[in-house]
């Protein structure tokens, strides 16, 4: 394995995928992660992200908070050593989306934030390779059931982008506004969206 590959903190979940690359899914360190995340979120394409207007410090403190919870957790996913993408993870009955549907034992609920494409562009392919690492890692490598996700209901290429990957599409619920001292999330309206694990894993696995 080459050098790029070398692991530079643990990791809890890797796959070589065949013509992608190595993957490896990274509990985040705000430290070390936070300008990497300030540069893609501040991107005009990340508007629904809702963190174009946070300074380094500022997501680093938000992240710095979410360590301290035990029902949300982030973590950066590599390829060959290169961030890709920022993958959040939440219990639904712990976030405002729980006041929005039923959730079931074993829902888990993600956000997903790709990095851009860089100069060379983006490569055909690449993204479904990045989809199937993270569904294994949730629903396998934490023995979940459903993923639960609330993109914006505007996000259209997201919401494409998770029909591709076999999402069933919920309905449109208003995720309420949180206005807290440490965290401020305006009212949402949300398209619920759901992937159960059986249609990923067919076989039972």
């Amino acid at each position: 394995m080459s050098d790029i590959c070398a692991p530079t903190r643990p990791f809890v979940h890797e796959e070589h995928v065949p013509g992608a690359g190595v993957f490896r899914v990274l509990p985040l360190d705000p430290t070390v992660d936070c300008a990497t995340i300030h540069a893609w979120a501040s991107q005009e394409r990340a508007a629904f992200w809702g963190m174009n207007e946070l300074t380094v410090d500022q997501i680093t403190s938000t992240y710095g908070e979410l360590e301290e919870l035990t029902t949300h957790h982030a973590f950066m996913v590599e390829k060959d050593g290169e961030p890709v993408a920022l993958l959040q993870t939440y219990e639904p009955e712990a976030d405002r989306v729980g006041e929005c549907y039923e959730a079931r034992p074993g829902d888990i609920g993600i956000h997903l934030l790709l990095a851009p494409a860089g100069p060379e562009g983006s490569h055909a392919g690449w993204t479904a390779s990045l989809s199937a690492v993270i569904a294994a890692f949730v629903l396998r490598g934490l023995d979940r059931r459903r993923v639960v996700t609330d993109p914006d209901v505007r996000n259209q290429k997201a919401i494409s982008r998770l029909l591709r990957q076999g999402f069933v599409i919920g309905p449109v619920v208003v995720l309420p506004e949180v206005d807290l001292p440490e965290v401020h999330l305006a009212e949402k309206h949300a398209q619920l969206a759901f992937l159960p694990r059986e249609v990923v894993f067919p076989d039972g696995s």
